[in-house]
């Protein structure tokens, strides 16, 4: 969920002083169309590592807008007597704003459970629990006209470290605001938490959006474009849609995950023979194994057009048992297969245990293709991305060994690539249409991509980016890690 987050990422002082009049104008102006319309109340809720600047952010947007009309709530994981004297949400409810208003909330209904959940006092089962009763919560929200936006402001740890030195050392003003929970010493717990939070949390109607905070002013610029960009959607939506929530939002920065990818990888030809027969021997020896047989192994292939994946997938099953294993193109559903709920068809395309089923191209298309083409409403290809978590979840719970591969090549590889296709008779077959259609929105699909890998990449089913710019390295890449995935899970169950 963080991935993209932890990408370090700049703004311009010359695109600030250019931006900065031009948002406060827009904060402004959704500010009061608000005040006057009354339609609907708006929560900005914050949550993250300690040391983040969760604090400087919010003074900076009372600078920025009217601050007569916006109301700050901050709640410590301390009950006041009056707070203890009743439900533990009962704070949370007196506080709710009104049509109209803007509340800022530090604390909220989510710092418990995180706490609990980060310190050891709560299992995952009663977490997610109370991670259900939020969503109900939330739920309730929207229907009553309250846009909720969510902001996961977050840091790489060594970062953190240093800003937190930095507080203890100066003394620096809100130092007493720090939770233990969310400090360094537990930086790798409430990370794993607050993921399984946002995964489970994240819906259409309140989505959380994931802040990068090593640089205050994307920090700043990127919280303050996502209030006024979401407020003014759901102003001119006459408050009916819900809100497109992005992994990382801001229009000064669009560095994602994806985009990250270091394309220059190669490999030379004798290292890759070398070591091409190595990893498919592995492959044949790990799939012919008796343990095998209490494994079900899923691989995913998804990536730009041109990328290589079925010549990867060729070398992946190249020393596989033909019998034990099928690859599944996927191409647009059938009249079947659209009167069915989505996953249906993937549903019936899962192996027994034993056996594998590779996957080129896969459920990941209602959060790519679909999302960019239209093809599925707003609302179906943000709710995907809980309802894939799931899905997985569930295919691991199980005993499924699943590996995820997105293929990257650079824009100018990809039109190199398809020239070649076209001057190449059997390869004419591979380059139509549509993918020269596809290629006009390549910045479309990139932010799509990353925002796919943010909000699906977990533990128990990340995503492993690979650069196919050359594709031996792509390959080479693909069945390394297909083979650790089998060994460590071989090796896991003999324990």
């Amino acid at each position: 969920m963080f991935q993209s987050a932890n990408i370090p990422q700049t703004v311009s002082k010359e695109l600030l002083q250019k931006r900065l009049p031009e948002l406060r104008e827009e904060l402004l102006e959704v500010q009061h169309k608000l005040r006057e319309n009354k339609a609907f109340a708006t929560i900005i809720l914050l949550a993250g590592v300690d040391g983040a600047g969760k604090g400087a952010a919010i003074s900076r947007l009372y600078e920025w807008m009217d601050a007569r009309y916006l109301f700050c709530n901050a709640y410590h994981e301390e009950r006041s007597e009056s707070e203890r004297a009743r439900p533990a949400s009962w704070r949370y409810w007196r506080d709710l704003p009104a049509r109209g208003e803007t509340s800022i909330v530090f604390g909220s209904w989510y710092q418990t459970p995180l706490r609990d959940a980060v310190m050891g006092k709560i299992d995952d089962a009663e977490l997610e629990r109370q991670l259900s009763a939020i969503n109900r919560f939330e739920k309730m929200l929207a229907n009553e006209h309250v846009l909720l936006l969510k902001f996961w402001f977050t840091l790489p740890k060594h970062d953190q470290e240093e800003r937190l030195h930095s507080i203890e050392e100066k003394g620096k003003k809100g130092r007493h605001f720090l939770e233990e929970w969310s400090g360094a010493e537990h930086y790798r717990a409430a990370q794993n938490v607050g993921e399984k939070a946002s995964l489970q949390t994240s819906t259409g109607y309140a989505p959380w959006f994931v802040i990068p905070s090593q640089d205050p002013d994307v920090r700043d610029l990127a919280l303050a474009e996502t209030i006024a960009q979401s407020m003014r959607k759901k102003l001119e939506s006459g408050n009916r849609e819900p809100i497109s929530a992005p992994a990382v939002v801001t229009t000064l920065s669009q560095a994602n995950a994806v985009d990250a990818i270091d394309l220059t990888a190669t490999i030379s030809k004798e290292d890759y023979k070398q070591e091409l027969e190595e990893l498919q021997d592995k492959m044949a020896y790990l799939t012919d194994r008796k343990r095998f047989r209490k494994f079900g192994f899923i691989s995913v292939f998804q990536g730009n057009d041109a990328a290589g994946k079925g010549g990867s997938i060729r070398r992946l099953t190249r020393s596989m048992d033909p019998r034990n294993y099928k690859v599944h193109p996927i191409a647009a559903p059938s009249v079947e297969e659209k009167l069915h709920p989505y996953l249906w068809r993937f549903w019936r395309r899962l192996p027994k245990k034993g056996h594998s089923a590779i996957f080129d191209r896969s459920w990941y298309e209602r959060v790519l293709v679909e999302r960019i083409e239209g093809f599925c409403s707003e609302g179906d290809w943000m709710r995907a991305y809980n309802e894939i978590n799931a899905f997985e979840k569930e295919l691991t719970d199980a005993g499924f060994i699943l590996c995820k591969f997105w293929l990257a090549i650079s824009e100018e590889e990809q039109l190199r690539r398809f020239k070649a296709r076209e001057e190449t008779a059997y390869k004419n077959y591979k380059i139509t249409e549509e993918d020269w259609r596809n290629r006009l929105k390549w910045n479309e699909y990139s932010v799509a991509a990353g925002d796919m890998v943010d909000r699906t990449s977990t533990r128990y089913a990340p995503w492993t980016l690979i650069s196919s710019e050359d594709k031996r390295h792509a390959r080479i890449q693909v069945l390394r890690t297909t083979v650790n995935a089998l060994e460590k899970a071989m090796k896991k169950k003999e324990q």
